[in-house]
């Protein structure tokens, strides 16, 4: 139910102003501040914390722009609670998305 209500909230959201301007460069410092430590966020990243997750490269060609933004709304429990604004959340998403071949 929680997540159905998030999707509903969330298509709406996409429509604002807040999700329609993102700026994949602030995308990409958001990363390297929250997300470095576990994922390797860009190609030219040698290294990551955890071995058992997946590269923003990997997340990019297996998930949509959507799929992404209810993720980091709702992430799973391993990930700090990073409580981004949904201007940060469309930022995160274009990098990540700049990343598909």
């Amino acid at each position: 139910m929680a997540r159905a209500m998030i999707s509903v909230l969330l298509t709406l959201a996409a429509a604002s102003p807040a999700f329609a301007a993102s700026d994949m460069i602030e995308g990409k410092k958001i990363a390297k501040r929250w997300c470095a430590a576990c994922h390797v966020i860009s190609p030219e990243q040698q290294t990551q914390a955890s071995a058992d997750v997946p590269s923003f490269c990997d997340i990019a060609q297996r998930k949509s722009g959507e799929q992404l933004k209810i993720f980091l709304i709702d992430p799973h429990p391993k990930m700090p609670d990073m409580s981004l604004t949904r201007q940060e959340i469309a930022d995160i998403v274009a990098y990540i998305e700049s990343l598909k071949p």
